[in-house]
């Protein structure tokens, strides 16, 4: 496996009180230059406002590909000034590595940072109050372009151009898009779904929706997340 990407830009932020009325989040973050700690839990200087919906071991980093964002230009001109390396909230920008090409339990390697890709990103209403675009977090799940979390296997220190290798791929199978559309797919095969409710690498929170989307009967609710 000699597959890289390239980091762009590392971020992090603190949660606050954006919109009247609403609960606070830390969806806007800063960039940081220099070598940064990573800790179990992410980069040692960021902060989550809603504990159990982000962060934790399994959601511990957030990886935004660049090459999305043209993508996004050219789907919504009218909301571009978010469309840039850290405007969705990553914790890391960066090149070289798409959903398409990766796989749920991939490891990744920086020095010595390992990080395991453990989900999608599941985009809520704050993406659409961030974004000024009440389209974006629907958007992100019809598209599969939601970047990916990582859980971290050893900690350390990362940087600005620093390389991410891939070296392992444990579950070659289970390619990371097909995963993150499948998690939205309200008519998902019940066989599909049961299969990734069993899958270890994934994390637990996407194995219970798949538990759930194993039943035939099932049917989520997304307005909430959605709208707010």
């Amino acid at each position: 496996m000699e597959a890289t990407a390239k980091i762009l830009g590392l971020y992090e932020g603190s949660p606050e009180n954006r919109w009247e009325g609403k609960a606070s989040s830390a969806i806007r973050k800063s960039r940081r230059q220099g070598p940064r700690e990573v800790t179990p839990t992410g980069l040692a200087g960021d902060r989550q406002a809603d504990l159990e919906a982000h962060g934790g071991p399994d959601k511990a980093l957030h990886i935004y590909p660049l090459e999305h964002y043209a993508d996004w230009l050219e789907a919504f001109p009218q909301t571009s000034q978010t469309f840039k390396s850290g405007g969705f909230g990553e914790n890391i920008s960066s090149a070289g590595f798409t959903e398409e090409n990766l796989c749920i339990g991939d490891v990744l390697a920086a020095g010595q940072v390992r990080l395991q890709i453990s989900q999608g990103r599941q985009p809520c209403w704050k993406l659409n109050l961030h974004t000024g675009n009440p389209a974006m977090a629907a958007s992100f799940q019809k598209t599969g372009k939601t970047g990916w979390y990582v859980r971290v296997l050893e900690t350390g220190v990362l940087q600005e151009g620093d390389s991410l290798s891939l070296v392992e791929r444990p579950c070659p199978e289970w390619n990371l898009r097909d995963v993150i559309l499948a998690r939205f797919n309200p008519r998902l095969d019940p066989g599909i779904a049961k299969a990734l409710s069993d899958l270890e690498q994934l994390a637990e929170p996407w194995r219970a929706s798949f538990a759930k989307k194993a039943d035939p009967k099932f049917v989520e609710d997304t307005t909430r997340r959605l709208q707010g």
